[in-house]
């Protein structure tokens, strides 16, 4: 998704500027109404982590806000909010208790805020590193229909779901990755050190050396003599790579091939489409409009492709068509996802279906994830055996030939 800075005003007609992360400007627009500004100009810009720093942290080392602090805030507000304590009270013990000292900051400048006048969505929208655009517009609509206590259980059951899916996806990676690293530096030691070994032996054979041992040969020679231009070439395509992903075209032709990876592909797809599930029964559930959860929806799911596919079905919506009709042109969905959309909508339960196939595409990612190492094993259990049939047809067939030669004499 691109980087929009946005100007507007608010219910009080200030002037209200800032930046969203979202898949297009109409997104932003919806987002800002939702939050009660009425949007004045909004242009794309580029991400927020390239500021006027030139792209270098210069926090570096600075304490930041993590996933499981505002896990954490949310669940703890809830529990006080749910036990009658006022907001601010809520707020200063939150303050006491946070071990974070950048949370710790964070809930201060929030109660601070409150005690000016403001309300809770605006302080918190002080802080938009922290807290997202869903989950500033999950607020307002708690405000605006009383249920802030159940709205901040329900952004803490999303944020741990969110969490669950990452520490998973880390989980089934690890020992894949393990195996992938193991057999670089397997290749990179092998042809920089051990071939040309055998190399100075082979010369001295004085016969024409097999293919397959010139070839090893020939690889062994480019790495050992090209070995600082390939170095250079890596840096600089890891860098090339990290500046074409940060751009929102770069970032949206990237994550819309990694959804057609062999095996990757299907888990990064359902995973955000249970993101998009669970966010839009949750806004829908909450009393959220179609449109506006749409657009918040497409915040979470984390891919580009999917998200400007659900900002197209939200822009199909608001001409009129109904939810699954502009569910079916976004060819993101399976026939048993757009059966139930169907029947939510008909029923009128689209908030407890779409729930179901969040819980449903969950199930899924996690089978899939705990299958993951037993298929990428066979792939990585071939690449090993034709790396060692490769050096032992290179190594030994020269040797072999020189002990026939040596039989028949």
């Amino acid at each position: 998704m691109a980087y929009f800075a946005y100007k507007g005003r608010n219910a009080g007609g200030q002037l209200v500027e800032g930046r969203l992360e979202a898949a297009t400007s109409g997104a932003v627009a919806d987002v800002l109404l939702g939050q009660g500004v009425v949007p004045v100009e909004i242009r794309e810009t580029k991400a927020a982590a390239k500021a006027a720093s030139g792209g270098f942290n210069i926090t570096l080392g600075k304490p930041k806000v993590g996933h499981i602090d505002l896990l954490l805030f949310s669940r703890q507000l809830h529990t006080l909010m749910k036990a009658g304590v006022p907001i601010l009270r809520a707020l200063a013990g939150l303050q006491e208790s946070a071990i974070n000292p950048a949370m710790k900051a964070v809930i201060q400048d929030v109660r601070e805020s409150l005690e000016g006048g403001r309300e809770l969505s605006v302080s918190l929208a002080r802080h938009p590193k922290v807290f997202s655009p869903f989950y500033l517009s999950m607020v307002r609509v708690g405000e605006a229909t009383g249920m802030l206590e159940e709205i901040f259980l329900r952004l803490f059951e999303h944020l741990e779901f969110e969490r669950f899916m990452r520490e998973q996806v880390k989980a089934a990676l690890r020992y894949p990755m393990f195996v992938v690293l193991a057999m670089v530096a397997a290749i990179v030691i092998i042809n920089l050190f051990v071939i040309p070994a055998f190399a100075k032996v082979f010369a001295g054979f004085g016969a024409e050396l097999p293919l397959m041992t010139r070839i090893l040969l020939a690889t062994s020679a480019f790495f050992v003599e090209g070995w600082p231009y390939m170095l250079v070439a890596a840096v600089g395509g890891v860098f090339g790579f990290r500046a074409w992903v940060g751009t929102p075209e770069g970032r949206y032709q990237w994550e819309s091939i990694a959804l057609r990876f062999p095996i990757a592909g299907k888990i990064i797809h359902k995973a955000a489409l249970a993101r998009f599930a669970r966010s839009f029964a949750l806004g829908t559930r909450s009393g959220v409009p179609v449109m506006q959860a749409l657009a918040n929806s497409a915040m979470t799911v984390d891919n580009s492709y999917i998200a400007r596919r659900i900002d197209a079905m939200r822009e199909n919506v608001e001409r009129g068509e109904s939810v699954l009709r502009a569910a079916i042109t976004t060819a993101i969905f399976t026939p048993v996802v757009l059966q139930m959309v169907a029947v939510g909508e008909e029923s009128g339960a689209l908030d407890e279906m779409m729930e179901e196939i969040g819980q449903m595409y969950q199930r899924e990612v996690e089978y899939e994830l705990k299958t993951l190492g037993a298929q990428i094993e066979p792939i990585l259990i071939v690449c090993l055996g034709v790396l060692v049939l490769i050096l032992a047809l290179g190594v030994f067939l020269p040797m072999w030939d020189l002990g026939k030669a040596a039989l028949k004499r």
